[in-house]
């Protein structure tokens, strides 16, 4: 199975009383955050923020039962190479 992905939800405050959700993505290096997407309107309220985000990175999953996933090796594809061709 692939691993499952790092994804924070953060909200951020550009102005006082206006609020946005960001998603971040770790990158390769764990002190590095990857902006994903941000609310494109303002919210007036930082929980009304936070929960459209969290909407957002559900939505982003496929299943839920297993979370975001890096794209990987299929598991249930026929192996590959050398050891594959072992007729």
């Amino acid at each position: 199975m692939s691993r499952l992905r790092r994804i924070a939800v953060f909200v951020e405050e550009v102005e006082p009383g206006h609020f946005h959700w960001v998603l971040h993505e770790q990158g390769d290096d764990a002190s590095e955050w990857v902006e994903l997407s941000a609310s494109p309107m303002a919210y007036d309220l930082w929980l009304d923020a936070f929960e459209d985000g969290c909407a957002e990175l559900k939505r982003m999953v496929r299943d839920e039962n297993i979370g975001p996933r890096s794209p990987g090796e299929d598991e249930d594809a026929p192996p590959v190479g050398p050891l594959a061709d072992t007729d």
